[in-house]
């Protein structure tokens, strides 16, 4: 392992939208590169940290604090942390990136419609029928980031363009080697 800069990517983005797969592409690459690099998944963080929450905003406030607060640990540990969360609201993401510092938002964007076609859960379907409350984008707003470091636009770019800007906003910005 090489001396490196800790620093958090917060992959945020509507549901289906292509954070996971992003994310799990830049973690591939960064660990061929030797780099320490934890990954946190909204599914996986909500099976063991956050299992006791909903999706109120109170709970997702809440949901996103305790992950911020790892994050940080990590960050400040010189570790590469991911973090692939809806996110849905702006004052949330502003209050993480200032407790974290070291803070890359990357905005995955993608049309509602086309999440809802990615969705193998059905969770899309569900919630168009008002069987899911609380369902980002549908029946709970998501706030798009205003200015957001980096735009992926799934929709319109292949998973290697998008985790290449990702990549390269690393490198250009001496986050990690070149």
């Amino acid at each position: 392992m090489c001396d490196q800069r800790g620093f958090t990517l917060w992959f945020t983005g509507l549901s289906g939208s292509g954070k996971t797969a992003i994310a799990k592409q830049v973690e591939r690459e960064l660990r061929r590169r030797g780099l320490k690099v934890e990954r946190l998944d909204g599914d996986i963080v909500r099976q063991a940290l956050t299992r006791d929450l909903g999706f109120t905003k109170e709970d997702r406030d809440k949901n996103i604090e305790r992950v911020t607060f790892v994050a940080k640990l990590l960050t400040r540990n010189g570790v590469a942390v991911l973090c692939s969360f809806i996110s849905p609201y702006r004052e949330r993401r502003a209050k993480t990136r200032r407790e974290i510092g070291t803070f890359i938002e990357v905005y995955v964007e993608c049309p509602l419609e086309v999440c809802a076609q990615r969705d193998v859960k059905g969770l899309y379907a569900k919630a168009f029928a008002g069987e899911i409350e609380n369902f980002t984008g549908v029946s709970d707003p998501y706030e798009p980031p205003e200015n957001p470091e980096i735009v992926c636009r799934t929709a319109e770019e292949r998973l290697e363009e998008s985790a290449g800007k990702v990549l390269a906003y690393l490198e250009e910005h001496g986050y990690i080697p070149v």
